[in-house]
């Protein structure tokens, strides 16, 4: 089996290997037996070494300094000079912490060897950050670089192994950061090294169901994936075709179809009859696919995606989910522009979903976090200089007059009303680059399944039922709304409280019924973001399932 590696000179990536050879992002399933024994070979020599050097220093008088550890103070900054720059702060402050001396002892060793075998539920590898049989070859810097080590595959955990601003052309989110050091001392003054070592991922459900799938799809592999299905005509309902049984042997190693239904469909022939059909509309459903059984260009694509694709595809979401901060606000608004989806949340429940038609691949919906700050009633729109100047401008003043534009002081500016480009609400964010929520008079677009078609701007169904729900705590906000409305009169509210919005790209993550749910990288960002890790990845591409509306020139 091919391994995919890990570029370790990449400036965008924070955390690297301290033990010998390049990280892999999956270890290769035939080599798992082979690799347990040398690391466990391994561990027992290092601990061998470095615990004695640990024993000693704990056992020295209250500030005296045996030879070990005289040794070891000695020769640190040598020792540290040898390590990354990323990670020589880190190790310093952590020494500092611990009296310039020796800390691992033959107990410690074996709970951070645990620590290190939990990587997989995080798309890593043990192998990306410790060596053991490394380690045992050069006793003299074993103790400074299983730190190095531990405190890598900690920054890994907690914050993302690459700077999201590398792989996105705007990404503005809140962070999640950690005082690693400090916590790595107190975690192995504590003897909870492992319990540590788990809370620095987010234990959120979206993350701990993901890392449940990846786990799943890497057992896939390891049982053979699922067999290769053949891209051709498109495959009507109740029609003969060829590809029937790898049809049905791809259904069901993703659980579309019944695995005990598999043998009894693959017997009765190369019919596409309605049991398959039903499994056919569930995995349509779940990659944001149109449900209607036809097995076309889009479907076949995504059924021609491999299990090892897959698998990697959630372990770059596991990635980019590791950079957000842990703490969110209990209510808020979440935009997966990837599914083109939004979620409200109201103390810490979603309580509201909806379909939104987000940015086109060539006018992005950014990643953003903004507090929300407005509900503006019956809104004009001010056109962006680039929209006016490529799109309304050269169609000429019949156009402007026909879509209820005017100019002023150089500015193009829509009147409101029932075919302005923001409906009848628009939804105000502080500081956003002039990214908000709307409404849109082009309702025909959310029936879509491919609904990335605006100008970067976010439009959301069913925008006045959702300006009431969020105004409906405030029984005269949301009178002011509704008397805005009747009116027909431009009238910005405020919310009485801070809501946060937060744009999102997730390309894999699990549905309300518990499965794991794909999406196309209509952004290339899967791709951006795996080429930044030196892993290959092969992704199916979206496919445009709608009509483009000539006259829709909205934000």
């Amino acid at each position: 089996m091919r391994r995919f590696l890990f570029s370790r000179n990449a400036d965008n990536i924070d955390g690297v290997r301290y033990g010998g050879v390049n990280a892999v992002f999956c270890a290769s399933p035939g080599e798992s037996g082979l690799t347990m024994n040398r690391r466990e070979l391994g561990l027992g020599v290092a601990a061998a070494t470095m615990s004695l050097a640990g024993q000693a220093a704990a056992q020295s008088a209250a500030g005296a300094r045996d030879a070990a550890a005289i040794a070891f103070y000695d020769g640190f900054n040598d020792q540290l000079a040898r390590l990354p720059s990323t990670i020589q702060g880190d190790v310093r402050a952590f020494y500092e912490m611990n009296g310039w001396r020796p800390v691992w002892t033959q107990d410690r060793l074996r709970a951070l060897n645990d620590a290190a075998g939990r990587a997989e539920r995080h798309g890593l590898s043990q192998g990306d950050f410790f060596d053991f049989v490394g380690l045992a070859a050069d006793p003299a810097s074993s103790e400074i670089r299983t730190t190095a080590a531990a405190l890598g595959y900690a920054r890994v955990l907690a914050e993302g192994r690459v700077r999201p601003e590398t792989v996105e052309d705007l990404w503005e989110m809140q962070k999640n950061r950690v005082d690693l050091p400090g916590g790595l001392s107190d975690a192995l003054g504590r003897s909870r090294l492992v319990e540590w070592f788990e809370a620095l991922p987010p234990t959120d459900i979206g993350y701990s169901n993901l890392s449940a799938g990846y786990i799943r799809y890497r057992r896939l592999i390891r049982e053979g994936g699922w067999p290769a299905f053949r891209p051709g005509a498109t495959i009507e309902p109740g029609a003969s075709d060829a590809r029937m049984p790898a049809l049905i042997a791809r259904l069901a190693a993703e659980g579309d179809l019944a695995a005990a239904d598999a043998p009894r469909l693959t017997a009765e022939g190369l019919v596409y009859g309605s049991e398959l059909q039903a499994a056919v509309r569930s995995f349509q459903t779940r990659h944001g696919l149109a449900a209607d059984a036809r097995i076309g260009t889009g479907t076949q694509r995504s059924l021609s995606a491999s299990a090892e694709d897959r698998a990697r595809q959630i372990a770059l979401n596991l990635e980019r989910r590791r950079w957000l901060k842990r703490e969110v606000e209990p209510e808020r608004i979440e935009v997966n522009t990837a599914a083109a989806i939004m979620v409200y949340w109201k103390d810490g429940k979603p309580v509201h979903s909806n379909r939104v038609v987000v940015g086109t691949p060539a006018n992005q919906t950014p990643s953003l976090e903004k507090p929300f700050a407005s509900v503006v009633a019956n809104p004009p729109w001010y056109v962006p200089a680039g929209i006016a100047r490529n799109e309304i401008l050269p169609r000429g003043p019949g156009y402007l007059a026909s879509q209820n534009m005017y100019i002023s002081n150089g500015q193009v500016i829509q009147r409101a009303g029932p075919q302005a480009a923001l409906g009848y609400v628009k939804f105000e964010l502080r500081d956003s680059y002039a990214i908000f929520l709307h409404d849109t008079p082009s309702k025909a677009a959310f029936n879509n399944a491919y609904r990335h078609r605006s100008h970067g701007c976010v439009r959301v169904q069913g925008a006045i039922d959702f300006a009431r729900l969020l105004l409906s705590p405030d029984p005269t906000l949301l009178g002011r709304f509704d008397t805005a409305l009747d009116a027909k009169t431009t009238t910005r509210i405020q919310t009485g409280r801070e809501i946060g919005v937060r744009l999102l790209y997730w390309t894999a993550f699990v549905d309300g019924q518990g499965r794991v749910a794909f999406r196309e990288d209509v952004y290339s960002r899967d791709e951006k973001l795996a080429r930044a890790l030196g892993i290959a990845v092969s992704l199916p591409r979206p496919v445009d399932d709608g009509r483009t509306d000539r006259n829709d020139v909205g934000p």
